[in-house]
């Protein structure tokens, strides 16, 4: 099995990440198409994980605003296998390289120990977005 990170702009990006984001918000968890895309993609950093020539996944940080990471999102045929963990070493990763010292996060509350395991810990009350129960979750890097 080989296995790559891909790391870009939207630009580079897109015609991947948006597929993937499409099934897995749009479809799976019915989050509306007009939201699932923001003005934020255009100036965040893109990851995109490959394996065996597959598109499996994708997350974005956006170090505008302060290293909020966002759009975590496997295919559900590709779960369950740490491929999340990856994505979430490489956007730390380009946190790093940008010389920040913390990241942010919006948790759906159903995956709050997946990033537990990652060393995120929640800061502040549970709210809604996208008709979906969040957490707001940092880590310091």
């Amino acid at each position: 099995m080989s296995r790559s990170i891909w790391v870009g702009s939207f630009e580079e990006l897109g015609p991947i990440v948006i597929p993937i984001r499409e099934q897995v918000f749009v479809v799976e968890q019915g989050v509306p198409p007009e939201i699932e895309r923001d003005d934020r993609d255009e100036v965040s950093q893109h990851v995109v994980l490959v394996e065996d020539g597959l598109f499996v996944g994708t997350g974005r940080i956006d170090l505008e605003h302060d290293g909020k990471i966002g759009r975590l999102a496997v295919l559900e045929r590709s779960r369950n296998r740490n491929f999340g963990t990856l994505i979430m070493r490489a956007l730390e990763e380009i946190a790093k390289r940008e010389d920040l010292v913390s990241v942010w996060l919006h948790s759906q509350t159903v995956v709050i120990p997946f990033y537990r395991q990652l060393g995120y810990v929640e800061d502040g009350d549970s709210f809604t977005e996208a008709g979906i129960s969040h957490v707001l979750m940092r880590k310091e890097l």
